[in-house]
């Protein structure tokens, strides 16, 4: 290890306590997540905006406070591996570790989503937002693994990169070590910046209703989406397959980057039972192209 990796671990090393504040809302998750209001280039600000205070819960039998941090996980499109986003409750003394372990253990709630990444746990390093966060790994990390090719290695470090930023609500860089700065699945690169989101995002994705959920007869639902003049049709489907339901919501843009977007679903209407939540992207092609994102959710009515 060089002087300056050393020198600088060490400095990483001692701003590692760092308290993690306004890693999650539970009344808007989604408005955690820093990537859903990129600049123009998608990339990292070297000066992001402070946080602001926790939003976490503690209950009445004295369990440890939870936060609702942002996991990035890897699904199938039409345009490839791309990530899907969703949210998970974590024990707010610790959210970024546990984030990363979730991530790297593809342990999503949605079935439809894996993680690429190998097996091991990466950890926080320090998470000052001032400079690039820095990232534990595990020494096997260091090389590409048999079977990976380049273009997977490049998704599964930005699963790391757009989740650690999540947590940290913020766009700084992420540097990456074991016994100093280290490449990761063969990547040597100094700083890692988030890619544009229209070069490794799904086109949609659904935020509400989550996976398994109960959200009541009428709710809404919501998510992000870079569709076709802005156009994210849904479905309610039955346990048949068959649709019961269906709409369109209106994102808040498309083009350079996903936006938000929401619709009331009323499902008063439905008898109890499973019912599947589908968004999608608009098709301008009507079929003549790779066909439309897909991104859903089961969900319960009672």
């Amino acid at each position: 290890m060089t002087a300056r990796t050393r020198t600088r671990l060490a400095v990483l090393l001692a701003t590692s306590v760092v308290v993690l504040a306004g890693c999650g809302n539970d009344d808007d998750p989604q408005a955690n997540d820093p990537n859903d209001q990129p600049t123009k280039s998608a990339e990292p600000s070297r000066t992001p905006k402070p946080s602001g205070e926790p939003s976490a819960s503690q209950s009445d039998s004295g369990e440890p406070a939870r936060v609702a941090v942002p996991l990035y996980f890897v699904g199938d499109t039409p345009q490839g591996p791309r990530l899907f986003r969703e949210f998970q409750q974590v024990e707010a003394d610790n959210p970024v570790d546990e984030a990363l372990a979730i991530v790297a253990a593809g342990a999503a709630d949605d079935p439809d989503y894996r993680s690429l990444l190998p097996e091991g746990t990466p950890t926080l390093v320090q998470g000052d937002t001032s400079q690039a966060i820095g990232v534990n790994i595990p020494v096997e990390w260091m090389d590409r693994p048999d079977g990976m090719s380049a273009k997977e290695a490049n998704l599964a470090i930005q699963q790391l990169v757009y989740t650690v930023q999540g947590a940290l609500q913020t766009r700084a860089p992420v540097e990456f070590f074991t016994d100093g700065l280290s490449p990761v699945l063969g990547v040597d690169k100094s700083e890692f910046k988030a890619a544009p989101q229209n070069d490794v995002l799904a086109f949609v994705n659904v935020t509400q209703p989550q996976q398994n959920s109960e959200p009541g007869a009428t709710f809404t639902a919501s998510g992000v989406a870079n569709s076709f003049e802005a156009t994210v049709p849904w479905h309610v489907l039955d346990a048949s397959g068959t649709t019961v339901l269906e709409g369109f919501a209106t994102a808040d843009g498309w083009g350079d980057h996903l936006y938000p977007w929401q619709s009331e679903v009323d499902a008063s209407a439905l008898p109890p039972g499973t019912y599947t939540f589908v968004a999608m992207t608009d098709d301008p092609s009507d079929g003549e192209g790779a066909g439309p994102t897909e991104d859903t959710k089961t969900f319960v009515l009672h």
